[in-house]
């Protein structure tokens, strides 16, 4: 029933995602950043090598060809997306990370026009300049003008970059290797960790060790398996029932199903900026989606969505 039916797979999908943000709020002093991103994408790594595995003998030569793609989707998608997110989640919210995150299609729309030249309508840059305003709202707490002489929450600031990041590493995903999407996620996943080992190791000799208490094992196991692997699988087959164009719609709730999350399951407290900031952030995506896009591969849109 669930396999067959693309609203609720896609819904769970964005549903788990949300969770990521959450889950990582919740471990912020607990599990140290770095060593809970390895955990997590070391979990999703063994999760789906028996699935990829079959596609790999074929798929082995092209990737080892374009692994420039493959080390560029891994840096920027991966391992840097998930790693920041946890480190600017110890000193912020929840709430703020996944508002931010909503200005993903935006800012992917913005770097596409300065980066790969591809023609933005006037509508579509006034889709961009009211979303990045909407994130203005919330980074400021609704007051823009303190940032002038209070500064940006550090947290914050860190969620900005995963953001750009992310941004960026859906725009390398259109130049990505002709391979199974499994065989390129393992890539990705096996790049990633061999990225991170050495920045856990400094984490690590910094003091921050990772304890496997009852709370931090619940916590990897919820990100290993729902956002970086089920959700993956989900999102997917979703798009597979009903098309790239309505699947995608499906990533807006994120921030919505993320909001009901922060307030019931962390007690976070849901302000009027932050209702001004997603308002914004909406709207431009509505703005945005009244121009059709540049055509592209099925495949190129929906693998832009595992590493959340």
């Amino acid at each position: 029933m669930l396999w067959r039916s693309a609203p609720l797979l896609l819904a769970f999908a964005v549903l788990f995602w949300a969770g990521n943000s959450v889950v990582g709020r919740a471990l912020a002093g607990q599990a140290p950043p770095i060593a809970l991103s390895w955990c997590r994408w070391a979990a999703a790594f063994v999760l789906v090598t028996p699935l990829a595995w079959r596609h790999l003998r074929r798929d082995l030569p092209e990737l080892r060809r374009r692994w420039r793609i493959v080390l560029a989707l891994s840096a920027t998608g991966v391992a840097s997306f998930g790693t920041l997110l946890y480190i600017g989640l110890q000193s912020t919210t929840a709430l703020n990370s996944l508002v931010m995150q909503a200005a993903i299609p935006p800012l992917i729309l913005l770097f596409a026009w300065a980066g790969l030249k591809e023609r933005v309508s006037r509508l579509q840059i006034v889709a961009v300049a009211v979303s990045l305003l909407g994130v203005l709202v919330v980074l400021s707490r609704g007051r823009p003008w303190d940032l002038l002489h209070l500064g940006l929450n550090a947290g914050d600031g860190v969620i900005v970059v995963a953001v750009i990041l992310y941004a960026l590493y859906s725009l390398v995903l259109r130049r990505r290797p002709a391979v199974h999407p499994l065989s390129l996620i393992w890539a990705t996943f096996a790049v990633t960790l061999m990225l991170l080992a050495p920045l856990c190791l400094f984490e690590a000799a910094s003091g921050q060790v990772l304890r496997l208490t009852p709370r931090v094992i619940g916590g990897i196991a919820y990100v290993a398996i729902f956002p970086s692997f089920l959700s993956y699988l989900f999102f997917n087959r979703g798009v597979e029932l009903i098309g790239p164009a309505r699947g995608t719609q499906f990533l807006h709730l994120q921030p919505v199903f993320g909001a009901i999350l922060a307030v019931v399951l962390l007690g976070e407290a849901f302000h009027l900026f932050h209702a001004v900031g997603l308002a914004l952030i909406g709207a431009g995506i509505v703005l945005a989606a009244r121009q059709p896009p540049t055509p592209q591969p099925p495949a190129a849109r929906t693998e832009a969505s595992p590493s959340r």
